[in-house]
């Protein structure tokens, strides 16, 4: 028990700077997230860094409950999001289609508009900061470890300078890096809010072609300080159904990934940019193609949900790299239709549903 309040109940995940277990906030009577630094860089940093997230209320930020010192030792209380992190969710699915990927770049686009809002600036944007149900919709968008960002300088700025070997053997600079805009990686002390903008870019393009878009490890830093504009994940040309969403998304990652801090989007700006997205954001639904295809054109199929039901779906709304099999396990929306309902869009799951 810690502070006569919290009992630790079980370990739950831990990052370059940090544990995190799942705790009973007794007062409350309330599962919560408690957070303990994992070396003295993070240590020094905890305090200023709890406040710091707790400036931040907003539904697709992680909420900072409390913080206190036991034994020498800092604690973070955070409430506790049932999901997984984006890294974990994308690695689910073969690719997952522009209407989910609009729906989670929408809501993190909020969150980081909400902390500059209080003057509040991230710097460490990448998937293993990002937490979403685990729900083939991603119903829910967390930005989490706003105040521990800070912590990660130095470490980045030295596993930068020490090479490769540095950097793999930082988790910080492993996860971060290929996030990390140019004036992060030449002066991350002046580096402001546009790098939390890149930052929000390359995790988009990491979202539809599943790497980042200057790669990873000490080969990405020339990459991404030369900053040239990425080519375009080869998927978004591949399929008219998903036109015009496809190209606007690919417009906002290019004002992202603007090497010149001053010529990139404002949060705010991209906020507008996204409410103005036509992207469908209905509940998704797991299931399997039972049958397909079903026609001598080859455009047609059924899917079996998980629910039992059979449902309708035209290959073009299949979004993927290959063709639609039976057997396949998809993820996909589901709307009224006669005499099946229809399925839009379909997407591939290659790997089970993460615990």
């Amino acid at each position: 028990m810690l502070l006569d309040r919290y009992e630790v109940v079980s370990y739950l995940d831990e990052g370059g700077m940090q544990q995190v277990f799942r705790a009973l906030d007794t007062s409350f009577n309330r599962m919560v997230a408690l957070k303990v630094p994992q070396n003295d860089s993070a240590e020094r940093r905890f305090d200023r860094s709890a406040r710091m997230s707790a400036r931040i209320v907003h539904p697709n930020v992680a909420r900072t409950l409390d913080y206190f010192e036991e034994n020498g030792k800092s604690y973070l209380v955070e409430e506790l999001i049932d999901g997984i992190d984006l890294g974990k969710f994308l690695g689910q699915f073969e690719l997952i289609d522009p209407h989910l990927g609009a729906h989670i770049l929408h809501h993190l686009t909020r969150a980081v508009a909400a902390s500059h809002h209080a003057s509040v600036v991230h710097r460490d944007l990448k998937p293993g900061n990002i937490l979403v149900s685990n729900d083939p919709a991603a119903t829910l968008v967390k930005v989490t470890d706003f105040g521990i960002a800070k912590m990660a300088k130095e470490e980045l700025s030295e596993a930068v300078r020490g090479g490769e070997d540095s950097i793999t053997a930082s988790k910080t600079a492993v996860g971060a890096l290929p996030y990390m805009a140019p004036e992060m990686i030449e002066d991350s002390k002046n580096a402001d809010s546009p790098a939390d903008i890149w930052a929000l870019g390359a995790l988009t393009y990491r979202m539809f072609a599943g790497v980042p878009p200057y790669g990873s490890g000490l080969k990405a830093v020339a990459a991404i300080m030369q900053a040239d504009q990425p080519d375009r994940p080869p998927i978004l040309n591949s399929n008219e159904q998903f036109d015009p969403l496809t190209g606007e998304l690919w417009q906002i990652i290019l004002s992202c990934l603007k090497k010149d801090p001053k010529n990139r989007l404002t949060a705010d700006e991209l906020v507008e940019r996204c409410d103005c997205l036509g992207y469908c954001a209905a509940p998704r639904r797991r299931g399997i193609i039972d049958c397909y295809p079903v026609n001598r054109s080859g455009k047609f199929g059924f899917l079996v949900a998980d629910n039992g039901e059979t449902v309708f779906f035209h290959r073009d709304c299949f979004f993927s790299g290959g063709k639609a099999k039976a057997g396949m396990k998809v993820a996909f929306a589901c709307f009224p239709g006669s005499p099946r309902a229809r399925a839009y869009p379909v997407i591939r799951i290659i790997e089970e549903e993460q615990k």
